[in-house]
């Protein structure tokens, strides 16, 4: 069963549904019995919803892309792949 520092730091990738199924059920199974790995799983579900709606209408500012690309450096292929 994961521990609440192992179930924050892997809630991210547990919203994402990118953990591996063992993980994924002991993550899930610490959420339902801890009340503050709970709520920290929730604000940070309510956070991406947010994002994910004022984002979805806004154009990328210009110049935006190539500061991201920059940040990965040649290995970001510009449609979201690091690779």
């Amino acid at each position: 069963m994961a521990d609440c520092n192992e179930t924050l730091r892997e809630l991210e990738a547990f919203l994402d549904g990118e953990l591996p199924r063992a993980t994924h059920d002991s993550v899930h199974i610490h959420l339902e019995g801890c009340m503050d790995c709970l709520q920290a799983f929730d604000f940070h579900a309510e956070l991406r919803a947010v994002v994910r709606e004022k984002c979805s209408n806004d154009e990328m500012p210009p110049g935006l892309l190539a500061k991201i690309e920059a940040c990965f450096g040649e290995d970001f292929d510009g449609d979201g792949v690091v690779g």
